[in-house]
């Protein structure tokens, strides 16, 4: 793992860099903790939906026996009644499929992410390395290089008591 900022080496866990002091990524140990979270998500919309629509119909025709063996309606009333709540039925299983929808694209972009972050941690990971080879590949230079003194030895007298 390598510091976006400064690009030295970085041991993985650590939070920020031990060379420039640059807060490191953990977007991605974020994103695939909360994996699980979402993978339940529409799972639950599932069961939803399948909840509403048979307990939605069984107590619609549960209705309209009741109205019409108990209450003697008549036939275009209970018509009318079945249509009305059938429509609140759909309008009920459309807003689970839409939610359903969204968070399908929601994680299909999380996932489109994922790959553009691969794929840019490539590219900067082989840029690096061609940056080290190109640095290793050239000679280190020294400091005393390019000094014009030398150094000559300082002589002491000896106090004598």
């Amino acid at each position: 793992m390598y510091c976006s900022s400064c690009g030295s080496a970085v041991t993985p866990g650590l939070s920020y860099c031990n060379r420039c002091g640059a807060g490191l990524s953990t977007k991605l140990a974020a994103k695939k903790s909360g994996g699980a979270k979402g993978s339940q998500l529409p799972e639950s919309l599932v069961w939803a939906i399948v909840a509403v629509s048979v307990g939605g119909l069984a107590l619609l025709i549960g209705l309209m026996a009741v109205m019409k063996n108990e209450l003697h309606f008549a036939n275009g009333l209970i018509l009318l009644f079945s249509l009305l709540t059938f429509v609140l039925l759909l309008g009920a299983e459309s807003v689970f499929i839409w939610l359903l929808l969204s968070t399908h694209r929601r994680a299909q972009g999380r996932e489109n992410d994922a790959a553009d972050i691969t794929q840019l941690k490539g590219t900067a990971t082989r840029e690096l390395s061609e940056l080290q080879e190109r640095l290793l590949a050239e000679p280190g230079v020294s400091v005393t290089e390019h000094t014009t003194r030398t150094l000559e030895p300082v002589y002491r007298e000896r106090k004598n008591s």
